[in-house]
């Protein structure tokens, strides 16, 4: 009798264990509403990004890297490193090793997997035996094809806001050893009108409620296909917003045009590189003595906490403007002063106005649980834990900043 009920606890064991992991199969779906600011959602209209706030995870916001521009701090996002060390310092730069502009209109050098460092989310699955898929984000596209995501489009900003929803659906109907579990989302619609209106205008809140109307569909969609329950959402912004304006636009030509020298940047953050390394020092004094409504570092002096003074690219001389003041190294045109009009982010990341949203819910998350700043470093290490698979060395987030908002 204990042999016989000895083989069918066995016989039951074995049958149980698919079961078990099927049921412990995880889905990780991240979403970015480009420059939704994290205080956006207290304006009371995006009932469907509340409910998925108030349903798992909701952050008081999120801290991003500096510069918090789009490109570096995306890239920080699926990397868990700081700017200079996954090599994105801006969304545009120079390489001084050819003497090229990195810009994003030149997708040659989008796709170039030279200027993205460390590692992206989806390589580490990839290694794993995950299988991922991207509808958009920076770093997705790049020219090694292990270093892409197993499915991705190429960025089309014109792609329509649904056709993007139905990709993910397309993708999570697909066999189960096909089957995507961990894709990218992405809508550029908030930081646009940011941008253009600044970020308390009509048209910006009109623009929220449209991103919002988007989740909604995409949840109603989830739960046609029975994966509501299943996926795991996690919904962040790469930045916030600041209004700007032409009454505030620092020019540094008058100290600027007394020598040879290379910049690069207008708006928040401009660096300088004089032809002459002899000037350094006379260029960084001379604007230091002027030093109103903008800081001006060396490159070896720029502070610690922005972690952003050891990469090759980055200049000498770097001048970072005071919130919603604009810096112009030329003189100042307002018939091309876009950059100081309407709103902009670029600046110290610790102005909360940089600040992006972080929610959270499904499976692999607490529910209705509330928290504080959370740092998107953090989220590339966050991600890998919930498919039970260990962060690669020498990142720069840490897991147990932001573990405790997953389910016990």
């Amino acid at each position: 009798m204990k042999i016989k009920r000895f083989i069918i606890f066995i016989l039951l064991a074995v049958l149980l264990v698919p079961a078990t992991y099927a049921s412990d199969r995880q889905y990780v779906l991240l979403i970015s509403l480009d420059g939704f600011r994290w205080d956006y959602i207290n304006r009371g209209l995006s009932p469907n990004i509340e409910w998925i706030a108030e349903n798992g995870v909701e952050a008081l916001s999120l801290e991003q890297v500096f510069p918090t521009k789009t490109f570096p701090t995306h890239y920080a996002i699926v990397s868990g490193l700081y700017a200079e060390n996954h090599g994105m310092i801006s969304n545009s730069f120079i390489d001084w090793e050819t003497g090229e502009r990195f810009a994003l209109r030149n997708r040659e050098m989008v796709e170039s997997a030279k200027y993205y460092q460390g590692e992206a989310v989806w390589e580490t699955l990839r290694r794993n035996g995950i299988v991922t898929a991207s509808y958009f984000w920076p770093g997705s596209e790049m020219d090694i094809e292990y270093r892409r995501p197993h499915y991705y489009h190429q960025y089309d900003h014109e792609r329509p806001h649904l056709e993007r929803i139905e990709g993910i659906i397309e993708w999570l109907q697909l066999p189960e050893d096909e089957r995507p579990q961990f894709m990218t989302l992405y809508y550029s619609d908030v930081d646009s009108e940011g941008h253009r209106t600044g970020p308390y205008s009509d048209e910006l809140n009109d623009t929220i409620e449209l991103v919002d109307s988007l989740m909604g569909v995409l949840l109603d969609r989830l739960e046609d296909i029975d994966m509501l329950d299943r996926i795991n959402i996690i919904l962040v912004s790469d930045h916030g917003m600041t209004e700007v304006s032409p009454e505030r636009v620092i020019e540094l030509h008058h100290v600027l045009d007394d020598y040879d020298v290379v910049t690069d940047g207008v708006g928040p953050v401009t660096m300088i590189k004089p032809e002459n390394p002899d000037d350094i020092e006379e260029i960084y004094s001379r604007l230091k003595d002027e030093e109103e409504n903008y800081r001006v570092y060396l490159k070896e002096n720029i502070p610690d906490y922005w972690h952003y003074s050891s990469h090759a690219y980055i200049m000498p001389i770097m001048v970072v403007a005071d919130l919603g003041w604009s810096l112009s190294p030329r003189p100042y045109d307002p018939a091309r002063g876009y950059f100081a009009t309407g709103g902009n982010h670029g600046y110290d990341n610790k102005y909360l106005d940089m600040h992006g949203i972080f929610y959270a819910m499904g499976p692999a998350f607490k529910e209705g649980y509330r928290t504080g700043t959370l740092r998107s470093i953090d989220i590339y290490p966050l991600i890998l834990e919930i498919f039970g698979i260990e962060a690669r060395s020498g990142i720069d987030g840490d897991l147990n900043n932001i573990r405790y908002i997953l389910r016990e």
